[in-house]
């Protein structure tokens, strides 16, 4: 039976974060159409003290609007994050080759400009958790050091082929500082 609204709200208890990164779970970040069944099934909420979700996936059952987004704060200028999403494919993943560009954005602060990154390697469709983009070829954002609102929103869209996508596990988002050596 469907519910009342359709989206999920992300749930702070699944944030998890110290100075240097942010750590998501699924619970932890907003899915479009994440509380209907035929579309998304979501993790259940843990009994444990935390209420974090341990390794558990949200699974894509079928959408044709991609939209999982997050959003954390307080970012510390002048500094720059690298944004990643753990990422795998259920062996029966169909609909994103080619005509279903997946695009990271994000951006910092509500009225900063948004960054965007093809993400060309999902189309590898891995099997096993893995992060997008890979560490070769990183998605950072920087802070200024005059920014006021350091609020980093960021996520992942396939929002433009209309095309139905399926099979795909969202394990978590890392936001993570970069340290210059």
């Amino acid at each position: 039976m469907a519910t009342s609204k359709p989206h999920h709200d992300a749930e702070t208890k699944a944030i998890a974060q110290n100075q240097d990164y942010f750590e998501l779970k699924p619970r932890g970040l907003n899915i479009v159409w994440g509380k209907e069944p035929r579309y998304w099934r979501i993790p259940p909420r843990t009994s444990s003290s935390t209420g974090s979700d341990g390794d558990e996936a949200a699974e894509l059952v079928e959408v044709q609007w991609l939209e999982i987004a997050g959003s954390v704060k307080p970012l510390i200028p002048p500094t720059s994050y690298q944004i990643t999403f753990v990422l795998s494919f259920k062996a029966d993943a169909s609909g994103w080759s080619g005509s279903s560009p997946v695009h990271l954005m994000a951006k910092v602060g509500r009225n900063g400009r948004y960054k965007w990154k093809r993400l060309l390697e999902l189309e590898k469709f891995p099997k096993e958790p893995t992060e997008f983009p890979s560490s070769n070829d990183p998605f950072v954002i920087n802070v200024p050091k005059d920014q006021i609102d350091t609020t980093l929103y960021f996520g992942l869209y396939e929002v433009w082929s209309g095309n139905w996508k399926q099979g795909l596990r969202v394990h978590k988002a890392v936001i993570k500082k970069m340290h210059l050596d």
